[in-house]
């Protein structure tokens, strides 16, 4: 029988609808376990939803959970032999495949079945997430990083989010492309492409704050799609780009893509919004467009650590704003204002 170890730390528990507290937990892990003390960690827009409604889409709170996902720390204990060692940085996956489905065999372990999440109430007892003191998680989920600051390594899910995205679409060398919603998916999505070749990246938004952001991303050009004409010259000839990517979930930007992919083009759709829409089928079959869900990730998550390590993707202009964990409210409050912020993080 294992021995079993225990901690106290403080933690963020989202209790419900705008009801999110600072309290203390009893963390237990054993000597298979590896204990880490977290450093810091990014706001996503499911914590937000957790903080806003007490749901993030079918995952609704039943009892106090930790919020957070991207986040990354300091190894405090890990387990003899498993090529870890204590004062490592380490980026943490969040992803709990089960490894056993038919859809883990077949090496898509983004679609497993019984995928424990962190941060999510998708099953209860919920996965408790990462904005806590310290956090239990097992070997496979730490990667090892050096030579970055950890508020730049704790975009490793998103830019893996976003490097799953330019997997989906196929090769981008020479392509032109267009990424709809310039938030920090669509942001990183954007530095993805630069990185696999894309010979033209353009930025749509109705936020301007967003589109000059985008520009420092990787986008070649912008448009406001609010404006009136502003897409006209990539609709002509039958639509302009090679790769769309609809980050927004937008239920008008999502119709607006077979518009603007010309024939045999591609559209990848990340945003997740309503959950039907209206869609012009017609036109899309007729352009042979191909139109396919891109959702989490899978290997890209090292991926994503070693483009932040070697500075092949720099996060950074996306950082708004650091809060302590004591701020957790203000914090989400803060990631929630898109006039102001892009990624609000949290510093332990």
């Amino acid at each position: 029988m294992k021995m079993k170890h225990k901690i106290i730390c403080k933690a963020c528990f989202a209790y419900g609808e705008k009801d999110i507290r600072v309290e203390q937990r009893e963390l237990e892990y054993s000597e298979d376990d590896v204990l880490v003390k977290v450093e810091a960690g990014g706001i996503c827009g499911s914590d937000i939803h957790y903080y806003q409604h007490g749901r993030a889409g079918m995952s609704v709170l039943k009892h106090p959970m930790v919020v957070g996902h991207e986040f990354v720390g300091v190894i405090e204990k890990a387990p003899q032999g498993s090529g870890l060692d204590v004062g490592q940085h380490v980026a943490i996956n969040p992803s709990q495949p089960c490894n056993q489905c038919t859809w883990c065999l077949e090496g898509k372990q983004n679609l497993c079945s019984t995928m424990r999440f962190m941060g999510s109430a998708q099953y209860n007892p919920h996965v408790n997430g990462g904005f806590s003191e310290y956090v239990v998680v097992s070997v496979e989920q730490c990667i090892p990083y050096t030579g970055v600051t950890p508020q730049v390594m704790a975009f490793a899910e998103p830019t893996a989010v976003a490097i799953h995205a330019v997997n989906i679409a196929g090769t981008l060398v020479g392509k032109k492309v267009l990424v709809i919603g310039a938030g920090p998916i669509g942001c990183l999505i954007m530095a993805a492409a630069r990185c696999a070749g894309a010979s033209e990246i353009i930025a749509a938004d109705v936020s301007n704050r967003c589109l000059d952001l985008s520009k420092e991303m990787g986008a070649s050009g912008v448009f406001n799609p609010a404006e009136e004409g502003s897409s006209k010259s990539y609709e002509a000839n039958n639509g302009y780009f090679d790769v769309v990517f609809e980050v927004s979930g937008s239920p008008a930007a999502i119709q607006s893509t077979v518009t603007l992919t010309r024939p045999a083009g591609t559209i990848v759709q990340v945003g997740m919004g309503a959950t039907t829409v209206e869609y012009p089928v017609m036109p899309m079959l007729v352009k042979e467009i191909r139109w396919v869900g891109s959702f989490r990730f899978i290997n890209e998550f090292a991926t994503a650590v070693a483009w932040l390590e070697d500075g092949r993707i720099d996060p950074l202009p996306l950082l708004s704003a650091e809060f302590k964990p004591e701020n957790i409210e203000d914090a989400l409050i803060s990631a929630a204002d898109k006039t102001r912020s892009s990624k609000v993080q949290i510093t332990f």
